[in-house]
């Protein structure tokens, strides 16, 4: 239950066996230790002899006990339960997560045998330490317990209401203002900016309110709330979102800006009446997130070439495709990125605006100011743009507009929701915009989605199926394939971040022919084969093939297209 032996080396001993203290140096602290007491390694940097950087090199190299930063990682509330608070604040070690019998802990001090061994007495389970700096464990024990208090005060604080219909807002409005009410709503929100995640679920069951948050593309379940929380809750969120709480029936949208730290943070909360209560969805946008170049979304070397081409052309519809969340608007901001100069005036309408761009005139759909993609780019066109990306098209009105625009000089940029890229054209065709109108103005399309990448810290080689690589051109030196065990950083799951996945189909005569013809979508989609058009499963598994992703997140993703 208790650190190896070799693990017990004192740490000072380390450090001079490092170069980085002395023997007088070590002396002077130890004494200063038997003053005023303290951690050692404390001492040693409040002297100015050693640096917490220092500490965490030499811990890694002499013992094996590897760094683990702890600002992206997702705690389960089970494994923050098994440490109580008390415990975690007094030795400064906070659970990371429980595999088998084996618990990983983040520690300042992983030489601390007492700690070690308190800990692994209360849990039951042999401790594996990983070293963070203080700072990062101290934010992630606030972090993590605090919603942990938050709740438990919440409970304790929380008084039965009446549910009928004329008193409910009253007191809903009350209760939402209540401390701990308040301090709950902001702690799931600041815990899901510091984690990365995308997507906020507050969601409604039978017995408690669940919160998950979505990393990577994956929803994770962050901690439960007693059912008598749900009212103050949502009520706490529409109040911040500017919405009616006595709409208990009916969907709503609201937006809530706000500062996490020094980051200026922008929410677009969704409500849905569901059997059990009101479930709410908070997307995250940053709004001082950068956008990504056009050579960093992951694209083949010849696919990247025809792309850019595509984008520098002076009139044309461009199209991206996939589902929602699936990183469309990503690719068209970092294409305008590639096109943006003082000589083009680029203008944006969209629904939210998730990136904000220097010279580039963006606007914010609007319904409620009668202002939709179909009335917004109708006015976009007096203003003498040269190139118009429009953040969706949805209706007949909007893609007619579109295409218009396209066939009269115009370079427009927009998505569409299909499973492949050939299927855009049917879908057009199904809102109602005439096959001619499509052949003359569409210049391509990308359909696209986004697949978890391999963690680079825990990955390992992976034996693939001869079938999976057949058909592939690769060098044969060139095919790596790794898969990812799960480490700390990775929150034991073998991934971290996502990579893009791209099928690009360009028109040619012969597609044009089909599309004027009114070609199914699998005939379209013969022709561009024969003209090389490459398959998403196909375009996935080369970045298997490579390393960059698994098996397993190609077929999660690209199952339904290819229907294997």
């Amino acid at each position: 239950m208790s650190l190896p032996q070799q693990k017990r080396k004192m740490l000072g001993e380390m450090l001079i066996a490092e170069g980085l203290l002395t023997a007088e140096q070590l002396d002077h602290a130890l004494a200063e230790q038997r003053r005023h007491g303290g951690r050692i390694g404390a001492i040693l940097k409040g002297l100015g002899y050693v640096t917490e950087e220092g500490i965490i090199k030499t811990l890694g190299r002499q013992t094996g006990i590897p760094h683990q930063t702890l600002s992206t990682i997702i705690i389960d509330a089970d494994v923050i339960k098994l440490v109580p608070e008390l415990l975690a604040r007094r030795h400064q070690a906070i659970p990371l997560y429980k595999k088998g019998e084996t618990l990983t802990l983040a520690m300042v001090d992983p030489l601390n045998v007492v700690a070690v061994d308190d800990i692994a007495r209360v849990t039951g389970l042999e401790i594996q330490p990983v070293v963070s700096t203080e700072q990062d464990v101290m934010r992630a024990i606030e972090r993590q317990y605090g919603m942990s208090s938050t709740i438990e005060e919440a409970v304790k604080n929380l008084e039965p209401y009446d549910d009928r219909q004329d008193a409910q807002s009253v007191q809903m409005e009350r209760l939402a203002e209540e401390t701990p009410v308040v301090k709950f709503v902001a702690t799931i929100i600041t815990q899901a900016v510091h984690e990365g995640a995308s997507d906020i679920h507050i969601e409604p069951d039978p017995e408690v309110l669940r919160v998950r948050h979505r990393v990577d593309g994956l929803l994770r379940e962050i901690t439960t709330a007693p059912k008598g929380l749900q009212g103050g809750v949502l009520s706490r969120i529409k109040i911040m979102a500017g919405m009616d709480i006595s709409e208990k029936r009916a969907p709503q949208d609201g937006r809530i800006e706000m500062k996490v730290g020094e980051r200026d943070i922008d929410l677009r909360v969704s409500t849905l009446p569901t059997i059990h209560g009101e479930k709410v969805v908070l997307r995250i946008l940053d709004k001082r997130q950068s956008v990504i170049k056009l050579s960093e979304l992951g694209f083949p070397p010849s696919m990247y070439d025809v792309v850019h081409r595509l984008v520098e052309r002076p009139h044309g519809l461009f199209l991206v495709t996939g589902p929602t969340g699936g990183g469309k608007t990503t690719t068209l901001c970092a294409a305008l990125n590639t096109i943006n100069t003082m000589a083009r005036h680029i203008v944006t309408i969209e629904d939210p605006v998730e990136y904000q761009m220097k010279i580039i005139s963006q606007v914010q759909v609007n319904p409620k100011a009668g202002v939709t993609f179909a009335n917004g780019l109708r006015s976009i066109l007096r203003q003498d743009p040269d190139v118009i990306m429009v953040g969706e098209i949805r209706d007949r009105e909007t893609a007619t507009i579109a295409i218009q625009a396209a066939l009269t000089g115009h370079l427009v940029l927009s998505t569409l929701h299909t499973n492949d890229a050939p299927s855009a054209v049917a879908r057009l065709i199904d809102i109602g915009v005439e096959p001619f109108l499509i052949a003359s103005s569409l210049l391509g399309v990308i359909a696209q989605r986004l697949v978890r990448k391999v963690c680079l810290t825990c990955q390992k080689p992976e034996e693939l199926p001869q079938n999976v690589l057949k058909g592939l051109v690769l060098e044969a030196s060139t095919v790596k394939p790794m898969k990812g065990v799960g480490c700390t950083g990775c929150r034991n799951t073998g991934y971290s971040g996502r990579i893009g996945i791209f099928e690009l189909l360009t028109t040619n005569d012969a597609l044009r022919e089909l599309i004027v013809d009114r070609a199914s979508a699998s005939r379209m989609k013969a022709e561009a084969l024969r003209a090389g058009y490459v398959p998403l499963r196909q375009a996935g598994l080369a970045k298997v093939a490579v390393g960059l992703t698994t098996l397993e997140e190609v077929y999660r993703v690209t199952q339904e297209v290819d229907g294997e």
